[in-house]
């Protein structure tokens, strides 16, 4: 264990080794929201992707685990609650670190907002099937409220939460799949093994939403202090987290696919397509529980970004970077108690505000949710740049380490180029405002940051 940098014991004053491996893990999948992929996004990548869908996810995932073991080469040797944040610093220095910083406090943020848009939007539409109708600022304020409360309380509860929430809707989904290709005679379509249709540039241009699917896999790293055995724990979680997604979203994609192929009805236009099969298979109770465990995948996500973005928030303060309020932790709760009111407080006050300018939340929910990729996207490359720098430094370094961190990087600029264009190509064609302008806002914001 010689050069290897131990488990960083700062008194940061948060619930020391508190939460289990499937509490640590529960924190990554939880903002992947596997849940709201095949019930809510599927179309979005089936449009771009067809019979190649399945093939966008492989390849996404793939990509995420080159990333998966790069954040891994600093999870196995160090913990702390500044999760990404902290890594980076270690091989590309404080400059990187404070981008690094203000990309993730970007990434949770805006995730959260954007799931907090879905659960409204899914929230008032399943309410109003009952009878029931309420102001989207109620369902807002509830969503936020809520997460608020488990996030200030108890690390545990959330975990615990978000864990049960995850699980069951997932369970649900799984049962409703197997279902679907039981009604379809479990037959094996080669209209997608052969990729009937799809385009080389469909299935790369599908890879740019996938990443957004996984987005927040490596957040179980913000939990640093209070996991149980964090240097086993959370690189195992990181890790288990993109493989379970990947494994679960690849499946679910074959059978979407499948179950739309001669029918009236188009994947690609159908907003609640889980409910469409549930119904075509005689099981539309089935979808009615899945669109109400979907409502609830949101709420874990709301719950999930707050965590790691007020970690974020905390350690940074700890570090000087901002005020010193957000540093303090709860005396009884051990929580960062100002850090998770500040980013429940923003969570709320972006989506709130945008409705109040006429935007509807379906439409919040995808410019936030565009936005939030670009912070994913930038600490994901910085920290497969950092990893091998690291490892250089402290005399691990190999070979295949450079492949993997190149191969990381890579993968990275696909979704990059899709997002931001390239003037007069038809594969990867600047995108239609206002998300023509995001790239620039973002910069815009990492440099106000930074300086």
């Amino acid at each position: 264990m010689t050069n290897e940098v131990p488990l960083e014991q700062s008194s940061y004053g948060l619930k020391r080794e508190c939460l289990s491996y499937r509490e640590v893990l529960a924190q990554s999948v939880a903002v992947i929201a596997p849940t709201t992929t095949p019930a809510a996004n599927m179309g979005l990548i089936f449009a771009l992707s067809g019979n190649g869908t399945w093939l966008s996810f492989l390849l996404g995932m793939i990509g995420l685990v080159f990333v998966s073991i790069n954040i891994n080469q600093f999870a196995r040797r160090s913990a702390s609650p500044g999760s990404l944040y902290s890594y980076i610093a270690k091989g590309l220095g404080p400059t990187a670190r404070v981008l690094c910083g203000w990309g993730l406090i970007l990434a949770y943020l805006f995730t959260g907002m954007s799931v907090l848009c879905g659960f409204a939007n899914f929230g008032q539409a399943l309410l109003s099937h009952i009878g029931i109708h309420t102001h989207i600022f109620t369902l807002l304020a509830l969503g936020t409220g809520i997460a608020w409360y488990a996030g200030h309380r108890d690390i545990q509860l959330s975990a615990k939460a978000m864990l049960w929430l995850e699980g069951i809707s997932v369970g649900l989904i799984a049962i409703l799949g197997i279902i679907v290709w039981a009604h379809k005679g479990f037959v094996l379509d080669l209209s997608q093994f052969t990729l009937q249709g799809a385009t080389p540039g469909g299935v790369a241009m599908g890879i740019v939403l996938v990443v957004f699917s996984f987005s927040g896999f490596e957040s179980a790293t913000s939990l640093g202090e209070e996991a149980q055995k964090p240097l086993e724990n959370i690189p195992r979680s990181v890790m288990q987290s993109t493989l379970q997604a990947g494994f679960f979203f690849i499946v679910m994609a074959y059978i979407e696919v499948l179950g739309f192929s001669g029918s009236a009805a188009d994947l690609s236009s159908t907003e609640e397509p889980l409910s469409f099969l549930a119904e075509q298979a005689g099981v539309g109770f089935l979808g009615t529980l899945i669109s109400l465990g979907a409502l609830l995948s949101f709420f874990a996500c709301i719950l999930a970004c707050i965590n790691p973005a007020a970690r974020v928030l905390f350690t940074m303060s700890r570090h000087g970077l901002l005020h010193s309020a957000l540093g303090k932790t709860h005396d009884a709760n051990l929580t960062p108690h100002v850090a998770v009111m500040l980013s429940s407080l923003l969570t709320f006050l972006v989506p709130a505000s945008m409705n109040l300018l006429g935007l509807k939340p379906f439409q919040s929910m995808g410019y936030l949710g565009t936005i939030c990729t670009y912070g994913f996207l930038l600490v994901y490359i910085l920290v497969s740049v950092a990893a091998p720098v690291y490892l250089r430094k402290i005399g691990k370094l190999r070979p295949v380490d450079i492949v993997f961190s190149g191969l990381a990087v890579g993968f990275m600029m696909l979704p990059v180029v899709g997002m931001i264009g390239i003037p007069g190509s038809s594969l990867f064609p600047v995108p239609e405002a206002p998300y023509n302008l995001f790239p620039y806002l973002v910069l815009l914001y990492l440099l106000a940051g930074s300086g």
